[in-house]
């Protein structure tokens, strides 16, 4: 039986999410409320790496609200890529950080799954510090935390939650490419922007 937690949990998650891919800056404040909902929910079920993981969701939340409004020099943040140097460091590091917070969650706990778990939890930090800095690289990062995610919610019976996480792996494909084609109209809006700037001669 779906609980009234799980489902308002989900409904917050899932319009932030849906926010998110269209690059609204709404996508904090939903997400932020989902997030409570959602770590009170996980540690009903024992799933401990996930309830740190909203607790962490919760506080980015609030700087990623602001980086998004504020974080160009007092302008919105525009989307661009995190480049290969980024995820070539990111990647390791979140492998490593698996491995080790699995093993105290088996070790010292009784979590559920602790290495899928700790997994969920390290490559969504990932993709929320990539998120935070509106970088498209985060979209991919999702798409494999959603992967993780599907089978292990199910498996502890939370299906909606599963089924939404299944939806959430369609969204980011979506949202990939919708946030390419933006970061080029971006790219495009800046360059001829610049072009007529130097075009009349710069500031008088």
């Amino acid at each position: 039986m779906i609980s009234p937690l799980e489902l308002a949990a989900n409904l917050f998650t899932a319009v932030a999410i849906l926010l998110a891919g269209r690059n609204n800056v709404h996508t904090w404040w939903t997400g932020i409320v989902g997030c409570t909902l959602f770590g009170v929910l996980f540690m009903q079920s024992q799933l401990y790496a996930d309830v740190v993981l909203q607790a962490f969701f919760v506080v980015t939340g609030v700087l990623g609200w602001w980086r998004w409004l504020h974080g160009n020099g007092g302008a919105p943040l525009p989307i661009t890529h995190a480049g290969w140097r980024t995820m070539a460091w990111m990647t390791p590091v979140g492998l490593i950080a698996t491995g080790a917070y699995g093993a105290a969650l088996h070790f010292y706990t009784n979590a559920y799954a602790p290495f899928i778990d700790s997994a969920v939890l390290v490559f969504s930090v990932i993709a929320q510090l990539l998120m935070m800095g509106r970088r498209i690289e985060s979209w991919p990062v999702w798409l494999l935390v959603n992967t993780i995610a599907v089978p292990l919610y199910f498996s502890r019976g939370l299906y909606l939650t599963a089924f939404l996480y299944m939806c959430f792996w369609v969204n980011a494909i979506v949202s990939w490419l919708w946030w390419r084609k933006l970061a080029k109209q971006e790219q495009v809006a800046a360059q001829a922007s610049r072009g007529a700037y130097g075009a009349a001669g710069g500031p008088p």
